[in-house]
């Protein structure tokens, strides 16, 4: 049927059918272009952010608690440091730990804990 003027097609049931076929191989394709777009952008900003300078830092999680991370952190520098430890929590939303101060040669650790609906721990990261 044609949708514009309201009247069958008179050459036969093969027209209407490849129409169809096309459509269908269409939407197919853009289908699997937008899906492929999302994972492929999520993949390349995944990347984990740098130490900041000056600090010296190891991280990790929890001995039994896979959902509780942190970062232990010593300032090798010459002025006064802030960081904090991120943690990327899977399905349940990031979260930061307390914001810790070092002078020049002091040492330091932030924690933070993930909801436990999630799946744990991700990614660790220290922030300045």
């Amino acid at each position: 049927m044609n949708l514009f003027t309201g009247t069958r097609s008179t050459s036969g049931p093969a027209a209407g059918k490849r129409p169809r076929s096309v459509l269908r191989a269409l939407a197919a394709t853009a289908t699997a272009a937008a899906l492929a777009l999302p994972v492929t952008s999520a993949t390349a900003s995944a990347a984990p952010a740098a130490i900041p300078p000056g600090l010296s830092c190891d991280t990790g999680k929890h001995a039994i608690d896979d959902y509780t991370g942190f970062a232990l952190c010593r300032n090798n520098g010459s002025q006064t440091q802030v960081f904090w430890v991120h943690l990327v929590c899977g399905w349940s939303p990031d979260v930061d730990g307390d914001r810790v101060t070092l002078r020049p040669g002091d040492s330091g650790q932030s924690t933070a804990h993930c909801g436990s609906l999630g799946t744990g721990i991700g990614e660790i990261h220290v922030r300045p």
